[in-house]
Parts: C-alpha cells; sequence; structure tokens
C-alpha cells in the first residue's frame, strides 16, 4: 500500500462542478492499494498517517506534533495510479487492486481512521470518479509511504528467490565430502580430540 501525504493549509475535491469535500488546514492524503495488500498494510498506513510529526507546537517548533496532536483535518483520496507500472511511456496498472475489492477495503481504512480519530476531522473524495483535487501545499512537505508488507520489486524478488534456492541446495547437499575427510583426519591426528558430543565443540573448529 502506498500513500502521499501532503502537508496543507487547505484542500478540496471537485466532482464535475460540485465541491463534495474540503479541509483546512491539515493533511491531503493520496492512497493507493496494491492487489497484495491486506489488513496488515492498513493498519500500517492509518497508524503512520495519523501519528506522522509533520507540524509545529506552540512554541513554534517544527516536526513535533501530528494531526491528531493539533486536531487537524485529513482529506483521503482513492490513488490507484500509485501502483503505476510503466511499459515503455504507457502506464499500466495490473498492480493495483481492482475496484470491486478496493473499494470496501478503501471504506474500512477510512473507518479505521475515523475510529482512532475523530470521525468529522476525516474526509473523503468520491471512489472510482473523475475528480479534481486541489491542493495548497504547505511548505512544501510531501512524505510518501509505503507499508512494508507491500508488494516486492519483482527484479529484487528474484534475486530473493535465487538465493533461497541456493541456501536450500546448500543444505539438502549436507556436509560436503571435503569437510568429512577433513573431520576424519583431525581424528586420526588427535585420537583424543572430542567429537563434540560432550557438548565441546572447539575442537571442531578450523584454526
Amino acid at each position: 500500500m502506498k500513500a502521499i501525504v501532503q502537508r496543507v493549509t487547505k484542500a478540496s475535491v471537485t466532482v464535475g462542478e460540485e465541491q463534495i469535500s474540503s479541509i483546512g488546514r491539515g493533511l491531503c492524503v493520496l492512497l493507493g492499494i496494491s492487489v497484495e495488500d491486506t489488513q496488515k498494510d492498513a493498519d500500517y498506513i492509518v497508524r503512520k498517517i495519523l501519528n506522522l510529526r509533520l507540524f509545529e507546537d506552540e512554541n513554534g517548533r517544527a516536526w513535533t506534533k501530528s494531526v491528531m496532536d493539533r486536531d487537524f483535518e485529513v482529506l483521503c483520496v482513492s490513488q490507484f495510479t500509485l501502483h503505476c507500472v510503466l511499459k515503455g511511456n504507457k502506464p499500466d496498472f495490473h498492480l493495483a487492486m481492482p475496484a470491486e475489492l478496493s473499494q470496501p477495503f478503501y471504506n474500512s481504512i477510512l473507518e479505521n481512521m475515523r475510529s482512532t480519530y475523530k470521525p468529522e476531522l476525516i474526509k473523503d473524495g468520491k471512489f472510482g470518479a473523475k475528480m479534481q483535487v486541489n491542493i495548497q501545499n504547505d511548505g512544501p512537505v510531501t512524505i510518501e509511504l509505503t507499508s512494508p508488507t507491500g508488494p516486492t520489486d519483482p527484479k529484487q524478488l528474484s534475486k530473493q528467490e535465487k538465493q533461497q534456492q541456493r541456501k536450500e541446495k546448500t543444505r539438502s547437499k549436507g556436509p560436503s565430502d571435503s569437510s568429512r575427510d577433513k573431520g576424519a583426519l583431525r581424528s586420526r591426528q588427535d585420537p583424543n580430540a572430542s567429537s563434540g558430543a560432550e557438548g565441546d565443540v572447539s575442537s571442531e573448529r578450523e584454526p
């Protein structure tokens, strides 16, 4: 799951000619749900959004207060394009969760925010609609969040799989012949050397 969090002085969402949502000072969040996301991802993103220390305290000290500390508002906008993959210059969105699944998931995220914070301070766009999002970024301050259990880069995943396969092959082979030969040689050279059966493994270590 990805979220682009922007500190704003004001933000609003318009559909057609109608403004359907607006906030004053607070956070505008563009939220993208991937095909692999679970409740764990949602919980992480909600916790981070509400606890990011992007605001100053009463004495003007920066980066000390969260949106909840200051009783500011949050405007969330569903944004599947955050999971864009480029094929040449053409955007592809197959990593984004399909609308029929992501809409109830997105609504549950909003409910989580409202139950954790103050429901009247959590605003929303219109899921699936063509929206005009007006953002007056304060700073500018923009933070990108990615849940730790979100989709892995395919190239990185391939590397991890190959490493895991090599480890499994190494384990399945067991001790190499050369290792067994070295062990037998040490035993012949020092008949009093411990086999390690009594917990003394020091004699098995290479010099």
